[in-house]
């Protein structure tokens, strides 16, 4: 394999398998690479394959190496889906909608998309909204309460929670603070 063939390469190391090896073996350097990015996160398939022709591996060896990896467990789209869901839902308050397309962007199929997705309670994504809400709501008082509504409903639409979901949500919590949400709207429109 010749230097040219790996850009953006710089001199240095030489264990077998780095990509900077002038004629390293292309799946030695797929391997290392792949390695290296799991050290750092978990990651998608797709994304190690994006890295991989990033760097110029050549297809089959970035394939042979990536169907490798998925056949021991170190590449599993299924388990990477499921941890991102629960984790980003209960560290980020992030709804279905906003976990479904960050998924996507990480190159994620649509069926295991799905399933992670289905695994979200939808009673906990209501409470997680109210937990949300309660947690801004004291920042927004002395505002007028369609402001407030506003804000609200605002931030939760930007985590992925429906119009209608966060409109009642908050009505709720200003209603239950004593504010008088007669005047106010229940869904945009």
């Amino acid at each position: 394999m010749r230097r040219d063939e790996f850009p953006g390469r710089r001199e240095g190391r030489g264990p077998d398998g780095d990509p900077r090896e002038p004629d390293a073996d292309p799946e030695a350097v797929a391997r290392a690479i792949c390695l290296r990015l799991l050290t750092m996160a978990p990651k998608t398939r797709a994304q190690l394959a994006d890295a991989l022709s990033r760097r110029g591996v050549p297809e089959e060896a970035a394939r042979a190496v990536l169907e490798r990896f998925s056949e021991v467990g170190l590449i599993d789209d299924e388990a990477f889906a499921a941890a991102w869901v629960s984790s980003r839902h209960h560290g980020r308050g992030l709804a279905r909608r906003a976990l479904a397309q960050e998924l996507r962007h990480r190159g994620v199929d649509e069926e295991t998309v799905q399933d992670a997705v289905e695994q979200l309670d939808p009673e906990q994504e209501v409470e997680t909204a109210r937990m949300l809400v309660a947690r801004r709501l004291a920042a927004t008082r002395g505002a007028d309460p369609r402001a407030r509504t506003r804000r609200l409903v605002g931030m939760l639409a930007r985590k992925g929670y429906s119009p209608g979901l966060a409109f009642r949500v908050v009505r709720e919590a200003l209603e239950t603070e004593g504010c008088d949400v007669d005047d106010l709207p229940e869904e945009i429109g």
